[in-house]
This record gives C-alpha cells, sequence and structure tokens, in this order.
C-alpha cells in the first residue's frame, strides 16, 4: 500500500503512515482528509493521500539542542553529501579522517563525507600524508540540523548553527 502524508496542524509535514493508519485516525476523529484519491476507496472512505491533524501536536524533541546520534547516514546529511576532500556532491561514503586502523575515534569529530575516489586515494592516510586537505572541519550536529537536512533537497548547502559554519 502507498503512504499518506500526516500534517500537523499549521500544515507542516510530520511524518508518513499506512493507508489503514490513515484511516484509522480520520475514523477517531484525530485527522482530518485534505487529499483524497478521486476513485480508490478503503471501506466506506476514500483512500486519503493527505491528512492533517485536528489538534496541534508539539514536537519539542526536534527542537532541543541535544546531540544527534552517530551513524553514517548522519554523517552524509551532515555534510550535505557533499566530498570533503573535493567539494563535489557525489559523496556516498564516509571516511576517518584520523584512520581508525591508527588510534581514531568512531564519532563526529573525526568522520567526513567523502565520494568513492577521494576516499580510495587517502587510503589508511592522515590529510596531510596523503596531501588533501579538508575543505571543512568535522563537527557535532544537533538533532534538528539532520532532521532539516533530511527534508532539504540533495543539493542544498549545509545546514549548521552559528559560530559553527564550515570553511569551503
Amino acid at each position: 500500500m502507498t503512504q499518506v502524508e500526516v500534517w500537523n496542524a499549521d500544515e507542516t509535514l510530520l511524518h508518513r503512515v499506512s493507508v489503514r493508519h490513515a484511516v484509522r485516525m480520520i475514523w477517531r476523529g484525530v485527522a482530518t482528509p485534505v487529499e483524497v484519491h478521486a476513485t480508490e476507496r478503503f471501506g466506506p472512505y476514500q483512500v486519503p493521500v493527505v491528512v492533517r491533524l485536528v489538534r496541534y501536536v508539539e514536537q519539542k524533541w526536534l527542537y532541543s539542542r541535544t546531540r544527534a546520534t552517530y551513524s553514517r547516514e548522519g554523517v552524509l546529511l551532515r555534510d550535505g553529501r557533499r566530498c570533503a576532500y573535493c567539494g563535489r556532491l557525489t559523496a556516498t561514503t564516509m571516511d576517518h579522517v584520523l584512520p581508525r586502523s591508527r588510534g581514531g575515534a568512531t564519532g563526529w569529530s573525526n568522520a567526513v563525507a567523502a565520494c568513492e575516489p577521494c576516499n580510495l586515494r587517502k587510503g589508511d592516510r592522515t590529510p596531510d600524508e596523503a596531501r588533501m586537505p579538508l575543505r571543512w572541519d568535522p563537527y557535532v550536529p544537533t538533532r534538528v540540523q539532520l532532521h532539516f537536512a533530511r527534508a532539504a533537497p540533495s543539493n542544498a548547502t549545509h545546514v549548521t548553527t552559528a559560530g559553527k559554519e564550515p570553511a569551503r
């Protein structure tokens, strides 16, 4: 089945749910349909494409300044899928600035997004040894930064906070 967008009462996108879940939300009076399929039905209801919540749901977790959980996908989102070595928007891998084999930590401050050619070229060396300077310093993002980076188009620039703007 297809996914249905769930909007908050202020019409901001919250998440997506199954058609069955969306119809249950409509039936319980928690949400109202905004857009429906013209011909498809789910029981007595038209199949919704978008539903809007009746009451506003506050997303305190989103706006907390807490650290984001470290992950490969998080590093790629933080860097906007831009290679930290060449700057191209083709980063699909994560590279440890100080290689793990040399005692480098597995964390936000030692990981950057890299394209495959640059990652292979750098290999098991530091950026100085490989003569591949970083275009910006890695940093620890907040959860809200990763949330908005996930929602942004793939060619967007870095999402950062004041004082943490990466040099390019």
